[in-house]
């Protein structure tokens, strides 16, 4: 038993599948310092049309309320508008997760358009309203480019008073801190975007950095990374553990792998040895009840107002 089961008190099990969360590569075209699965240009990692195939029947078969595609940058998978055409026209709710610039990419401008016209919800990283921060986390070339595409989308229908989800993601910059409160920042970047950008979205996500991939050798440089780890265990709120993401979800590597979560599959942590452990050879019986695997990492989805891929779980 680990440090994080001991916590408390026992072992954490799923309570069923709501979502298929699918990581259909690591390519990014991007390399942020806070990237827990070490994305970047040079990462070639993708997902195949046969495994999406594979996902697709799976969704058919299981009928998730929600599809939450990530990667990388997931538009770099030159199979995604395919997979999504064809989620969303048998009827599944698609979530893509967009870093925004690679929107702006050769051969990938298209892509507000193609999510717009197909109702595709977007969960986009902003780590910041201000542009020097977010230079100083993705380079001087992102926050112009972040802001450009927003616009676009705003123009689609997207955000607070259109007809198409857009919520936004914050991460701290690494280093001791622990995202503020998820609904007072919310309010700051509802009036900064747009008095600043004439920019709206719907949602502000919260997201502690988890001590995983560039997140972690970042605080090792720095010599943080045994003082952050004791930071998010003495923050630890046990009223978060019934809301944790991997209680309620599978995710899916881009090979077909299966974990309980994203940052599981940063660590290459599958799912438990009693489950299958691909795609290939999925169950539902045996997945939706499984024991989750956890670990010192899992701290950070369990520290203040806790953290997910949904943004804080206690108000």
């Amino acid at each position: 038993m680990n440090e994080f089961d001991e916590k408390i008190g026992g072992v954490i099990t799923a309570e069923g599948i709501d979502t298929l969360q699918v990581n259909v590569g690591l390519a990014c075209n991007q390399a942020c310092t806070h990237c827990h699965l070490n994305c970047s240009p040079a990462r070639q990692e993708a997902m195949s049309w046969e495994t999406m195939k594979r996902v697709i029947a799976l969704a058919d078969s299981i009928k998730p309320a929600l599809v939450d595609i990530t990667g990388g940058a997931p538009e770099l998978n030159v199979h995604l508008k395919d997979f999504v055409t064809t989620l969303c026209e048998a009827g599944h709710r698609v979530l893509v997760r967009t870093n925004l610039t690679a929107m702006t990419e050769p051969g990938l401008t298209d892509y507000p358009d193609f999510f717009a016209g197909n109702g595709v919800d977007l969960v986009a990283s902003m780590p910041c309203y201000l542009e020097e921060n977010v230079a100083s986390m993705r380079g001087d070339r992102c926050f112009p480019a972040s802001i450009a595409v927003l616009k676009k989308l705003n123009a689609l229908g997207y955000g607070e008073g259109g007809h198409l989800s857009l919520d936004l993601v914050f991460n701290p910059a690494v280093g001791m801190s622990l995202p503020p409160c998820q609904a007072a920042l919310e309010k700051d970047y509802k009036r900064e975007m747009k008095e600043r950008y004439d920019i709206v979205f719907n949602r502000l996500l919260t997201i502690t950095n988890v001590p995983v991939g560039r997140s972690l050798d970042s605080l090792r440089e720095s010599g943080k990374d045994r003082q952050y780890l004791e930071l998010l265990a003495s923050s630890f709120n046990p009223a978060t553990v019934d809301g944790l993401m991997c209680r309620h979800q599978v995710n899916i590597g881009w090979d077909g792998r299966l974990y309980d979560c994203d940052f599981n599959q940063a660590l290459d942590l599958g799912v438990s040895r009693m489950a299958p452990g691909h795609i290939d050879e999925f169950d539902l019986d045996l997945m939706v009840h499984r024991r989750v695997i956890t670990g010192p990492h899992c701290f950070a989805c369990t520290a203040g107002a806790g953290s997910s891929c949904g943004g804080a779980i206690e108000g």
